[in-house]
C-alpha cells in the first residue's frame, strides 16, 4: 500500500512531540501539523510559538483526517490514550510514538486495538533537552541524534519507510531494531545510567557532611550526576515499564561492581589494573566509532610533510575502493530490498554521495566501520528531496546523480563546492538531453544543475567521443528508465564496476570489445537485487603504496584483498615490465569483482617507451608510472594520443620544481631522465590523485618535503596517512 503524508497530528506537545511538530512545520515537509495536548494552553501558546498550524479542537475529527498519528505522551498513560483514539483511526492513517520503552507500548496496542495494524510503527527519537514543555520545542532537537523505529512482525514495510523518511527529513540517524532488543539496549545504555546517577546523589545527599561533598565535586561527578535532576515521573513510569530489562541490567552490574570492590578490598593489582585498561579501551573504541558517523564539512588547512628514510614494511588493508564505494551506495538504493556494503570508504565525497540519497528518501544506517545498510527503495521509489542536492566537490557524485534524476517525475536541483561548480557536465548532459532529458545549468555546462522531469527517457545509441567510465555510468544509470534499448559504445575500454554490480544485481546487460571499440548494452526492463558486497580496497591506493615500496631501499609490503579490476591493472602490468618485483596472490572473484593479494618489495627498475595507446590505458594513474621512472636506471619516453589534461600537467610542473628531470619534445611526447628529488613545498590546489602521486614522489627524495593543502588528499582517501605510517612511511600531518 502506498502511503502520502500531508497532514500530520501530534497528540502530546511536551519537548519531543513539539519538536518533532516544530520540526516538520518549519520545513514544510507536510501542509499541515495539528497539535493536541490535555492542556489547551499549551495548545494554543504552540500556535503562538509556530510549533503547530493549528489545534485539533475536535479530537475524533483530526484524527479521521490525519495521514500520521504521533502518539508523544508518556509511557505509563499511552494505554489510556491508544484507548481514546482507537475508533477513529483509518485503516490508512499510519500511527506512530516517541516512547522510550517499546514492548509495553506494543503489547498495550495489542490489547486496545485487538490485532496490531499494518499502520502501526513504534519509534524511540534519542533526543532530549534540559527544558521540558512546549516552549522548549526546537526545530533542530534531532539533528544528527538517532531514532530507533521497532517495526513490528505486522508492520508494513512501505509505512515504515514513510515514517523513516519523515524522522531522516529531521535531521535524524534512522536505525530499525527488534523492539525486545531496543528494550535491551536502552535498559543498559540509558535506564541504567539514570538509575545510577538517581542513586549515587541520593545515597550521597544521605551522608552526615553531604555539603563538602556536594561542594567540593569535581567536574567528573558533576558530569555524571547530572542526569539524576531529570523527571521523577518519567522516570518512575520507565521503571515500570521496563522493569525485566532493566533488573538484569542492575543485576550485571552489581555483579561487575562486586569484583570491582574485591579487588580493591584484596589490593588485587592485575585485576583492578584489568578493569581499568578494559574499560578504557573499550571507552576509547566507542568514541572512535561514534565521531566517524557524523557527515561534517571540514574545511581546516591541513599540511602533509614527508621526510627521507622511510622503511616500509608490514601487511596492510587499505581503504575501499572509492570508484564502487560509490556506484555500490547509488545502485542499492535503486535496488528492491536491503543491500549491505562493508569496506565502504567514508569519504568526504562518498558520505555527500549517502547524503544526497537520504535527501531523496533512502533510509540509509551507517557508515559504522565502513558498514553501510541500505533499505532500496526500488527503480520507481524515490521522493523529491526538500531542497538543492549539495555534493561537495565529489564531480562523480553528480555526474552518477543526473543519470538518475534526469528519468525522474520530479523537479531536482545538483550543486557543489566552488570547484564543483566550475566543473564542466557538458560530457554527461549533452547524451543525457539526446535521450529527451530537460536539463540546464550555468554557464559552460557548469553546475548548479536544474533538471525538469519529462515523461518518459528514450533509449538510444550513444558514441563516446573518449572513454569514460563515469559517463558510460551515467548513461546506463538514465537507461535503467528509457524506453528502448540504451547502448553506450567507447573508444577504448573504461573501468567497468556499474557493469560488474548490475550483473551481481541480476540486471540484464551485455558487454563486448570489438575493434578496440567497447560496448555496453541493457538487455531489457528488469528490477534490480540488492548487494550483499564487501568492498575491495582501493586500487589507486594500493598503486602508490606499491610504487613507494619500489623505490624504498629494503621494502617488502603485502596488500590485501586489493581490487585488481582488469580495466585498472595496466600499471602494474607496465612496473612489471620495468623489473618490478611484482606478484598477484590468492585471487577470486567477490561480486563479479577480482580481488588478490598484492605482494611487492624494493625493485631496480629499467626504463620504458610507452606508446600512446599504453598511456591512456593508464588514465588517471599516469603520475605514479613517471614517478616509478624518475627512479629507473635509464631513460624513459611516453607518447600521448592527446595532450595531457590541465591537472596532470599541474602535477609534472610541481615534479619538476622538485627537481624532477621531464622534457617534452612537443605536447604529446614526454621523456624522463631518472632524478631524485631534492626536496621543498609542492603548493596549490591539486587534485586528489596528483597529490598522492606526488606524496610517493616525495617518499624517495632526498629532503623533507611539503605539501599544502592536504586535506584534499584526505578526504579523498581517509586512514590512507595512518595506515601508511603504521606500515614504516614517514609522513605527519601539520593543522592550522
Amino acid at each position: 500500500m502506498k502511503y502520502k503524508i500531508q497532514r500530520v497530528l501530534v497528540i502530546g506537545l511536551g519537548l519531543i512531540g513539539g519538536s518533532f511538530a516544530k520540526a516538520l512545520k518549519s520545513r514544510r515537509l507536510v501542509e499541515e501539523v495539528l497539535g493536541y495536548d490535555r492542556n489547551l494552553d499549551d495548545c494554543h501558546l504552540g500556535v503562538r510559538l509556530g510549533v503547530i498550524d493549528r489545534v485539533a479542537e475536535d479530537l475524533p475529527l483530526a484524527l479521521t483526517t490525519a495521514d500520521l498519528v504521533v502518539l508523544a505522551v508518556p509511557v505509563k498513560v499511552m494505554e489510556q490514550v491508544l484507548v481514546e483514539v482507537a475508533p477513529h483511526l483509518s485503516p490508512k492513517t499510519l500511527l506512530t510514538d516517541v516512547g522510550s520503552t517499546k514492548l509495553n507500548i506494543i503489547q498495550a496496542a495489542e490489547r486496545v486495538l485487538g490485532r496490531l495494524p499494518s499502520t502501526f510503527i513504534p519509534g524511540h527519537p534519542i533526543a532530549g533537552a534540559e527544558k521540558s514543555g512546549v516552549r522548549a520545542a526546537d526545530a533542530d532537537l534531532f539533528e544528527r541524534h538517532k531514532v530507533i523505529l521497532t517495526p513490528t512482525e505486522a508492520s508494513d514495510s512501505e509505512a515504515t519507510l514513510q515514517i523513516a523518511r519523515l524522522w531522516q527529513a529531521v535531521g535524524a540517524e534512522v536505525l530499525q531494531m527488534d523492539p525486545a532488543r531496543h528494550d535491551q539496549v536502552l535498559a543498559a545504555t540509558s535506564h541504567l545510567p539514570h538509575m545510577l546517577a538517581f542513586s549515587l546523589v541520593d545515597t550521597l545527599a544521605h551522608e552526615e557532611e553531604n555539603r563538602d561533598i556536594f561542594r567540593y565535586a569535581a567536574g567528573g561527578f558533576r558530569d555524571f550526576t547530572r542526569i539524576a535532576a531529570s523527571d521523577p515521573v518519567m522516570w518512575h513510569d520507565i521503571c515500570q515499564a521496563n522493569r525485566d530489562a532493566l533488573l538484569k541490567q542492575i543485576d550485571q552490574f552489581s555483579a561487575g561492581l562486586g569484583k570491582l570492590r574485591q579487588a580493591i578490598a584484596t589490593g588485587d593489582s592485575q585485576s583492578l589494573l584489568g578493569i581499568f585498561t578494559r574499560a578504557r579501551v573499550a571507552r576509547e573504541h566507542f568514541s572512535r566509532l561514534l565521531a566517524g558517523s557524523a557527515y561534517s564539512h571540514s574545511n581546516q588547512a591541513i599540511d602533509l610533510k614527508i621526510l627521507p628514510g622511510s622503511q616500509l614494511q608490514g601487511e596492510l588493508q587499505v581503504p575501499g575502493d572509492r570508484s564502487i564505494s560509490h556506484r555500490a551506495v547509488v545502485l542499492a538504493a535503486l535496488a528492491e530490498g536491503v543491500s549491505d556494503l562493508y569496506g565502504f570508504l567514508e569519504g568526504e565525497d562518498s558520505l555527500a554521495t549517502l547524503q544526497a540519497l537520504r535527501d531523496m528518501g533512502v533510509v540509509i544506517e551507517g557508515p559504522h566501520q565502513g558498514h553501510v545498510r541500505i533499505y532500496g527503495v526500488g527503480l520507481q521509489g524515490l521522493q523529491p528531496a526538500p531542497g538543492p542536492l549539495y555534493l561537495g566537490h565529489s564531480i562523480v557524485s553528480m555526474r552518477l546523480l543526473m543519470g538518475i534524476l534526469a528519468a525522474q517525475p520530479f523537479a531536482s536541483e545538483l550543486c557543489g563546492d566552488e570547484a564543483l561548480n566550475q566543473a564542466s557536465m557538458e560530457s554527461v548532459m549533452r547524451p543525457l538531453r539526446a535521450m529527451g532529458a530537460w536539463i540546464e545549468s550555468a554557464e559552460n555546462f557548469c553546475p548548479p544543475i536544474r533538471i525538469t522531469p519529462v515523461a518518459q527517457l528514450l533509449g538510444r545509441q550513444h558514441r563516446l567521443p573518449q572513454a569514460s567510465a563515469q559517463v558510460k555510468s551515467a548513461l546506463l544509470l538514465a537507461g535503467l528508465y528509457a524506453q528502448g534499448s540504451t547502448q553506450v559504445l567507447s573508444p577504448g575500454s573504461s573501468r567497468d564496476h556499474t557493469e560488474r554490480l548490475l550483473s551481481a544485481m541480476e540486471y540484464p546487460l551485455e558487454q563486448s570489445i570489438h575493434e578496440a571499440q567497447e560496448r555496453v548494452a541493457l538487455l531489457s526492463e528488469g528490477a534490480l537485487k540488492p548487494l550483499n558486497l564487501d568492498i575491495p580496497g582501493d586500487f589507486m591506493a594500493a598503486l602508490a603504496l606499491v610504487v613507494a615500496a619500489l623505490i624504498t631501499p629494503q621494502a617488502t609490503l603485502r596488500l590485501k584483498k586489493i581490487g585488481v579490476n582488469p580495466t585498472r591493472t595496466q600499471a602494474f602490468t607496465l612496473l612489471q615490465r620495468m623489473g618490478a618485483k611484482l606478484e598477484l596472490h590468492a585471487l577470486e572473484m567477490h561480486s563479479g569483482e577480482p580481488v588478490a593479494e598484492v605482494r611487492v618489495s624494493s625493485s631496480l627498475l629499467q626504463g620504458i617507451s610507452l606508446s600512446a595507446e599504453e598511456s591512456a590505458s593508464l588514465g588517471d594513474n599516469l603520475l605514479f608510472i613517471v614517478v616509478a621512472a624518475m627512479h629507473a636506471q635509464s631513460a624513459s619516453e611516453l607518447i600521448f594520443a592527446k595532450p595531457l589534461s590541465s591537472a596532470q600537467i599541474a602535477g609534472l610542473e610541481q615534479l619538476q620544481r622538485l627537481g624532477a628531470k621531464l622534457a617534452w619534445v612537443d605536447a604529446k611526447h614526454l621523456q624522463i631522465t631518472p632524478a631524485a628529488l631534492k626536496g621543498g613545498e609542492i603548493k596549490g590546489e591539486l587534485e586528489a590523485n596528483i597529490q598522492l602521486a606526488l606524496v610517493v614522489a616525495a617518499v624517495g627524495a632526498e629532503q623533507e618535503v611539503r605539501l599544502q593543502q592536504a586535506q584534499i588528499l584526505l578526504t579523498a582517501f581517509p586512514e590512507l596517512i595512518e595506515q601508511a605510517q603504521s606500515a614504516g612511511l614517514r609522513i605527519h600531518k601539520e593543522s592550522d
